[in-house]
């Protein structure tokens, strides 16, 4: 069987997951990988047929996406280009993590899709939303990359189509300690507004992972690092607790090792505040967005005093997933079940998706 393996690299959860599933994944077929976007700090462990472009989200320095430099970036005849070149009909299954030009390829010229992604659990009934409702958002959880089955990750089992996170290696063999410090991943905000904030909280030491930061800077209380994968899971295994966003990943690996966790979910990024609804149901401390005002330094305290802790043992269900997602890719009927792609020539396709 010949398998396309297609992730998304905007981020660097998909790829630390696909690290421990395509090893797995080559027991039970030939497979080939593609990653789209270009915003991962980490390099794949394993060999790239197609590196595309795709369409990445650039983050900003105020807790959200920079829209202008995401829309200024995104050159529709470029995607367009690398959609009609990517020749999904070679393969008798495409696995798609989230990434949108293999997926509406499949849709068009009707090649099985299953979906294998966080994003794809959100879609699945039982699991926890955030209060307010987020049409736009939602809209775009949907139609960004459709597939025609699926299996999704989340924190806990909220239905038959959801298993809990694959934990990677890096930290399931590690033994963790607890050297007082906090270890912070908040790529969305600017390296001094952090700065100057944890620098009011006497007596705590935190290291700050930073994206945009070149070479390490330290103070009295505060290092900033350029993150990388390796400083940044020694960092995370030997602090006291995790600050970041309301990914995925980070968040699940920090509950699997026992750390205090905070969680700053992204502005105007619905799966993230999702994900924050999920993770304050186990008890986790969120807060919707950072300043150097008086509440969020206030809060900041507070969850510096505390010591709640939450502990999840996540089991390894690698096989049991692979397993699984081909038993039930045998059954896909692959048309073009997606509302845009039915009834429509290749031509009006395309228009409308780009």
């Amino acid at each position: 069987m010949k398998v396309l393996y297609a992730i998304q690299g905007t981020g660097n959860g998909h790829l630390s997951r696909a690290g421990e599933i395509v090893p797995m994944l080559n027991e039970y077929a030939e497979v080939d990988i593609l990653i789209s976007g270009s915003q991962a700090d980490i390099k794949p462990n394993f060999p790239v047929k197609f590196k595309l472009n795709g369409l990445s989200f650039y983050f900003g320095k105020k807790g959200g996406i920079d829209v202008w430099d995401t829309i200024s970036k995104a050159s529709l005849i470029r995607l367009k280009k690398e959609f009609g070149q990517l020749p999904v009909e070679n393969y008798d299954l495409v696995i798609n993590d989230f990434e949108p030009i293999s997926a509406w390829a499949c849709q068009i010229k009707e090649v099985p899709c299953m979906a294998l992604s966080h994003q794809s659990a959100l879609l699945q009934p039982n699991v926890p939303m955030p209060a307010e409702t987020d049409f736009l958002g939602s809209f775009i959880l949907k139609n960004y990359a459709p597939s025609h089955d699926a299996i999704g990750f989340h924190f806990d089992r909220y239905s038959e189509k959801i298993y809990t996170p694959v934990i990677r290696n890096d930290i399931s063999i590690i033994k963790p300690t607890n050297k007082g410090y906090y270890c912070v991943y908040l790529p969305a905000y600017d390296d001094y507004l952090l700065a100057t904030m944890f620098s009011k909280i006497k007596h705590t030491r935190w290291e700050i992972f930073s994206k945009s930061g070149k070479s390490a800077q330290f103070n009295s209380n505060i290092r900033i690092h350029p993150v990388n994968s390796i400083d940044f899971v020694q960092s995370m295994v030997h602090a006291n607790g995790v600050l970041c966003g309301a990914g995925f990943e980070t968040p699940a690996e920090t509950l699997y090792l026992g750390k205090k966790l905070l969680v700053v979910p992204m502005k105007g990024q619905f799966e993230q505040h999702c994900n924050a609804a999920a993770l304050a149901t186990h008890g986790v401390a969120v807060i919707n967005s950072l300043n150097d005002g008086v509440e969020t330094l206030a809060k900041l305290n507070e969850w510096v005093e505390s010591d709640l802790r939450v502990q999840i043992h996540y089991q390894d269900h690698r096989r049991e997933i692979i397993e699984t997602l081909f038993e039930r890719a045998v059954n896909i009927q692959p048309t073009a079940s997606h509302p845009v792609a039915k009834g429509m020539g290749l031509r009006q396709q395309m228009k409308l998706i780009f």
